[in-house]
C-alpha cells in the first residue's frame, strides 16, 4: 500500500529511537521517548497560498527533519509506522 499525501501535508518516517542511554543503560520500549527526527518519504499535492500563489514545499523527499514529539497523525504503511503532518508542523531541516 502506498500513501500519497494531499495538500500541504508530508509523509514522514521517524528515525529509530536510541535503545541505549548516554550512560550505557539499555532502554525498554516503554521508557523510550518518541524520536523527534524523521525522514521525508513523500510530499503532498501542494495547493494555493492565501494570496493565490502556488504553494512551494520547503522540504524535499529524503530530507532529515526535526518534528514535535506529539504532532501529526500516525499511520501504518506496509506494516511500518509513519506519520502524516502539514509542512508547517515541521520544526526544521537537519543538515
Amino acid at each position: 500500500m502506498a500513501i500519497q499525501p494531499i495538500g500541504q501535508r508530508v509523509l514522514l518516517k521517524r528515525v529509530e529511537a536510541e535503545t541505549v542511554s548516554a550512560g550505557g543503560i539499555v532502554l525498554v520500549d516503554s521508557a523510550q521517548e518518541k524520536p523527534q527526527e524523521a525522514i521525508v518519504i513523500a510530499l503532498g499535492t501542494g495547493g494555493k497560498n492565501d494570496d493565490g500563489s502556488d504553494f512551494e514545499f520547503s522540504v524535499s523527499v529524503n530530507d532529515k527533519v526535526l518534528i514535535s514529539k506529539y504532532g501529526g497523525t500516525e499511520v501504518k504503511v506496509d506494516g511500518e509506522d509513519h506519520l502524516i503532518m502539514t509542512e508547517s508542523d515541521i520544526l526544521g531541516i537537519i543538515n
